[in-house]
Order: C-alpha cells, then sequence, then structure tokens
C-alpha cells in the first residue's frame, strides 16, 4: 500500500519513515501541485504548488496507516502553515495525500484525536487532499541524512 505525506523539507520526514518497521520503501519526491517532472529548483521557487513530500510503500501487515499518522504528527509541527523550523513556503506545508476514501477517515479521526487531546497551543494547519501525481526528487535528496552520515 501507498501513503503521502508532507512535513517540511523531506529529508528528515523520509529518514523517519524508512526507519519504521513495515515501511518497505520511502522516497523523496514532490505533489500536490500542477507542474509534471519538477526540479527542486523549481519547487523551492515556490510557482508549482508541489510540496516536497514522502511516498511510502508499506505492508499493513506489518504496519497500519493509523501508525503512520502517528509518525507524521510526532515527526513535525502541524501547527504552522507554509513551514517547518527555517524553512518557509508552501513547498513545506502540513500535508497529508490520501490514496482512497479508508485514508480520508483515518487522516479526518486522526486530526480530531489531536484537537481533542489538546496538546497544541494553536490550529492544525495539515491540509488532508487526494494524492495527485507523486514525481521521485533528483538522486542527491534520496537517503540524503545517510549519504552526509546523519542517521536521525
Amino acid at each position: 500500500m501507498k501513503a503521502s505525506f508532507a512535513a517540511g523539507c523531506f529529508w528528515q520526514v523520509e529518514a523517519a519513515f524508512a526507519k519504521r518497521d513495515g515501511v518497505t520503501l520511502a522516497t523523496s519526491g514532490y505533489t500536490g501541485g500542477t507542474l509534471a517532472n519538477p526540479t527542486y529548483e523549481q519547487v523551492c521557487s515556490g510557482t508549482t504548488g508541489h510540496a516536497e513530500a514522502v511516498e511510502v510503500e508499506f505492508d499493513p501487515d506489518i504496519v497500519s496507516y493509523k501508525d503512520l499518522l502517528d509518525l507524521f504528527w510526532e515527526i513535525h509541527d502541524p501547527t504552522q502553515k507554509d513551514r517547518q523550523g527555517p524553512d518557509i513556503g508552501s513547498q513545506y506545508r502540513s500535508a497529508i495525500f490520501t490514496y482512497d476514501d479508508d485514508q480520508v477517515s483515518a487522516a479526518t479521526k486522526a486530526v480530531s484525536a489531536l484537537k481533542d487531546a489538546g496538546r497544541l497551543s494553536r490550529d492544525i494547519a495539515t491540509e488532508i487532499t487526494p494524492a495527485r501525481p507523486f514525481f521521485r526528487a533528483e538522486e542527491y535528496h534520496q537517503r540524503y541524512l545517510e549519504k552526509m552520515g546523519r542517521h536521525r
């Protein structure tokens, strides 16, 4: 099965999902925009509508979609609109890209549960939107933190 998440710069996001048991592949890329086959420079311009995202392939017998959502909430601040930390722009937005009605339902329930928990001091800015074509990022972005010797 597939899931896609945007939570700021894709390097940390990819590393977090890649370590999760049951994830068979985590790929850095771009989605949510209008330009086919965008480059990193084009996405960074903020004109493509794409977010830096990670496409996750997973075995639902080992890890559930809900577990992936829980990890998504842990690894970023879902209250920041169009940014994560020092990275600013719509390409760094918080988003869940859903592939079917079950994922929409699970994501919506997860947002409600997070709100109800009262742990956040601001509103959740995370978008829940249907998955669009996913474009793999350039090779130098794949497993970037591993390549740089910074395992997280």
